[in-house]
This record gives structure tokens, C-alpha cells and sequence, in this order.
């Protein structure tokens, strides 16, 4: 699959949610396993110092991303129930994201996915959420 990310543009374009076979080739603990690897690339990319430094701050971040990816992608409304709604670009607010950390973000996303064996039809939904929902939380 071609990991194009698209030219960054300021607003907040439409969302398609991913679909939800993406939890049914994971699972739970696959999705939280992608989360992980994730933060994992990001805690030695650029952008690190956007994510938590200490190992309880990184565990919990992952822990609500995987909550968060697992109920968008079709498992249990873990999120809602832990934290409320959504609100991302509420949630993320208090950091500086500009254009280019979401490119970097990206980036690390699509280096932890080529380590997964998912359909190409399923990773292509998932991938075009995350290129979408990516420039929401783009602030600065």
C-alpha cells in the first residue's frame, strides 16, 4: 500500500471512521500492540517532546490511544467509558502540533502498521482516517 499522506489543510475536513474489520484482523490486543509501537517510534522521533518523558506518563498515553483506537475501530467504547467523549482537538489543545508533527506522526504510524498483517482494504481505511483525523489536531 502506497502510506501517501496528504498536503496538511486548515479546518477540520470530513472523517470517514475506520472500518470496523480493522478490529476484527486485530483484536484488542492487536490494536493496542500497533498503539504501542507507535508511541514506541515517537518517543525517538522529533516530536518526542509532545509525548510524555517518563515510562507511567508513555504507558497511560498509549493506554488511552489504545482505548481510544480500539472503540473507533469497532471493539468496546473503552474511551467513553474512561474518559467521556472524544474531544480530541479539545484533548490536544495544550500542545503545540504543528503541520510538520503531524507529517512526523504520520510517518511513525505508517512504519508500526507495515509491521502488521492486515488486508489491504482494512489498512486502507484505517490509513485514510488517520491522514484525515491527523489534521484536526494540527493547533500551531
Amino acid at each position: 500500500m502506497d502510506f501517501k499522506i496528504s498536503e496538511y489543510v486548515q479546518g477540520r475536513p470530513g472523517v470517514t471512521l475506520p472500518s470496523h474489520e480493522m478490529f476484527s484482523v486485530l483484536g484488542e490486543e492487536g490494536i493496542r500492540e500497533l498503539v504501542s509501537d507507535h508511541y514506541e517510534l515517537l518517543k525517538e522521533s522529533s516530536i518526542k517532546d509532545l509525548f510524555p518523558e517518563d515510562e507511567p506518563g508513555l504507558e497511560k498515553a498509549k493506554k488511552n490511544a489504545g482505548d481510544f483506537f480500539v472503540q473507533i475501530c469497532g471493539g468496546p467504547m473503552y474511551f467513553n467509558k474512561n474518559r467521556g467523549r472524544p474531544m480530541m482537538f479539545k484533548r490536544h489543545l495544550p500542545h503545540k502540533i504543528k503541520p510538520e508533527s503531524r507529517v512526523v506522526w504520520l510517518e511513525c504510524y505508517r512504519d508500526a502498521l507495515k509491521k502488521q498483517e492486515i488486508p489491504e482494504d482494512v489498512l486502507e481505511s484505517f490509513w485514510n482516517y488517520l491522514d484525515t483525523f491527523s489534521m484536526w489536531m494540527v493547533n500551531s
